[in-house]
């Protein structure tokens, strides 16, 4: 579509909004904004922008059908649900919904590497951009992992690859999407308070790959049934990973070795010296080798990427040892499957911190683990009562009305050698800003504990 003197209206004016309407500047279109938030507001976020374009027309305070029928192009933020009553009535009327990773996919003219799952995402994508940073080639990082897309058109696409972590809720408003590698880590029933069901959910995932051809490369994980199921009806080429299955053709875990086998001979990474714990992140470290060696880094450049990458903070993070007892923060673990993942990662007893918003989900997956290694289980929030009536009679079960409770109780249950885990298996949306927030009043209640 030719943009200049288009009326586009953005719907949602947060860190992508605001990029997307500096690119619609640049492009010459007449843009229109739409947001939940105040106009006086808004107004007062686009002069504090000096990037930032001024609209056309501004809606504050909600959305409504009239004014999305007035614009020719309607590019929505990932947070928007697509079934909002003016974007039905702007589908009836004919007027395209593209988000921004649909514009950015018309746009762009680098290879891309995708990076998507329930869990994992933000490891991996990070890790692939260290490997491929590593091997001598330029880089633009972002998407979901919080840099938006669109920046990288707006400073003349110079890169060799972008590296793009990508949400369902992205995907779900694509329709030209193309990365060159693809790489879908896993999939575990996670924002059914968004989606009619989970089949929803995990076709949203899949069309991570639907207009990929043979030149095109897919990423997947051989031990996760969903997602090895996707792999049977793929255009292009389909390389997997494993924890548990010496491939032919992928990647494997051989105890501290990670084999690799492609088109060359044998490949071997030593995984002793990788800094992050974890069964999971040996399943992010295997997508990650397989994807950077598919782009071209070298194996020494992803060997010493593997050695030097550090992770990310409220990812399985340890935060301090009180008195023989091992804390952890697992903020970001806001679903049932990143859970189950940081569970398996532990041999010692675990007083496990969960709750929060509850997301649609089941917690039944968590049942084994909990009977097997949760010797105590708090939990806070408003699924409180929801995850104490599926779990609570697995183990000793304590509800508490703040983290800050939570974490002294679990210190007083605790004994020398045990591990306190805050890994919540639910959005952080009804006590905190977000995630990080969450895990930063953890670690303050932790830090507190061991200067008494």
């Amino acid at each position: 579509m030719e943009l200049t003197e288009k009326k586009i209206l953005v719907v949602g004016l947060g860190k992508t909004g605001l990029a997307l309407t500096e690119f619609l500047k640049r492009q010459g279109a007449r843009i229109m904004v739409s947001d939940a938030r105040g106009r006086e507001e808004l107004a007062s976020i686009l002069n504090a922008d000096s990037a930032a374009a001024s609209p056309l027309l501004i809606e504050g305070g909600g959305h409504t059908v009239d004014f999305f029928l007035q614009a020719d192009l309607i590019l929505v933020s990932p947070g928007i649900p697509l079934e909002l009553l003016p974007l039905k009535a702007a589908r009836e009327k004919g007027i395209p919904i593209w988000g921004e990773l649909e514009l950015f996919s018309r746009v762009c003219r680098t290879p891309i590497i995708a990076v998507t799952g329930t869990n994992g995402k933000t490891t991996t994508t990070a890790l692939i951009n260290e490997m491929l940073l590593e091997a001598g080639f330029s880089t633009f990082l972002g998407g979901n992992i919080g840099r938006p897309l669109v920046e990288y058109l707006l400073n003349g696409q110079d890169k060799d690859f972008v590296v793009a972590e990508i949400s369902s809720f992205q995907l779900d408003s694509t329709r030209h999407f193309c990365p060159r590698v693809g790489v879908l880590l896993n999939i575990t029933e996670d924002h059914l308070d968004r989606y009619p069901d989970f089949q929803a959910y995990i076709h949203s995932k899949a069309g991570l790959f639907h207009n990929q051809d043979e030149d095109d490369a897919a990423v997947l994980n051989w031990d996760d049934p969903l997602v090895h199921g996707i792999g049977k009806q793929l255009k292009g080429a389909v390389y997997y990973f494993s924890r548990t299955e010496p491939l032919p053709l992928g990647a494997y875990l051989d105890q501290d070795r990670l084999r690799l086998n492609l088109s060359g001979p044998p490949e071997e990474y030593d995984l002793q010296a990788f800094p992050l714990s974890g069964v999971h992140n040996r399943e992010n470290a295997l997508a990650a080798v397989l994807g950077a060696r598919l782009l071209g880094a070298a194996p020494e450049a992803v060997q010493r990427a593997l050695e030097r990458f550090k992770g990310f903070r409220h990812r399985l993070e340890w935060v301090a040892e009180v008195r023989g007892i091992q804390f952890f923060d697992d903020s970001k673990g806001t679903n049932v499957g990143a859970v189950v993942k940081a569970l398996e990662g532990f041999s010692r007893p675990v007083i496990l911190i969960a709750g929060g918003r509850d997301k649609g989900g089941d917690y039944g997956p968590l049942k084994g683990l909990i009977r097997g290694k949760v010797k105590a289980l708090i939990l806070i929030g408003e699924a409180r009562e929801k995850m104490r009536e599926q779990l609570g009679d697995l183990t000793p079960t304590e509800l508490a009305d703040s983290l800050e409770t939570a974490v002294s109780w679990s210190f007083r249950q605790g004994e020398p050698g045990d591990v306190v885990l805050l890994s919540p298996g639910c959005s952080s949306f009804d006590m905190f800003r977000d995630y990080a927030q969450r895990g930063e009043v953890f670690q303050q209640a932790v830090k507190a504990l061991a200067g008494k």
